[in-house]
């Protein structure tokens, strides 16, 4: 199963993607791709107070699918691309200490994805995040030929 195909397979669509009309979702520099960050749409409030680190997870999740579909508009096709580094933003209670348990639903996203494969990430606590989206995750995909 190609990858394109492993993506249909886990329910994603990855044509169905609204990018911003005031910055690029990603842009390519050689074989790297660098995405903007992006938010966990349908996702606001603080973890540790509004959101516990289960639905942290889910609002991570929905980061790394519009991740995914972001490094899709640059090459048109999934197979061919790796996920390297991800840097996640999570708006939380300063008592907060398990950001990093709440980007493991990006991460568990893309080892599902890649079978395992790993790839360098950071988590983050912030006392806020635009609009008061619960996270935010940027991303740097490789293009492997």
């Amino acid at each position: 199963m190609t990858l394109d195909e492993k993506v249909k397979a886990m329910g994603i669509d990855i044509d169905d993607f609204s990018p911003s009309t005031t910055l690029a979702p990603a842009t390519r520099i050689g074989n790297t791709i660098l995405v903007s960050g992006h938010v966990s749409t349908g996702y606001q409030g603080k973890l540790g107070r509004d959101l516990d680190v289960e639905t942290g997870k889910q609002a991570a999740r929905v980061c790394a699918i519009d991740l995914l579909k972001a490094a899709y508009t640059i090459t048109g096709t999934v197979n061919n691309l790796r996920v390297r580094r991800l840097l996640g933003a999570v708006n939380s209670m300063p008592e907060f200490t398990d950001q990093h348990l709440v980007i493991n639903g990006a991460s568990e996203l893309f080892w599902e994805l890649y079978d395992g494969e790993l790839h360098a990430r950071s988590a983050l606590g912030f006392a806020s995040l635009p609009n008061g989206f619960a996270v935010e995750i940027e991303a740097i995909f490789e293009i492997v030929e």
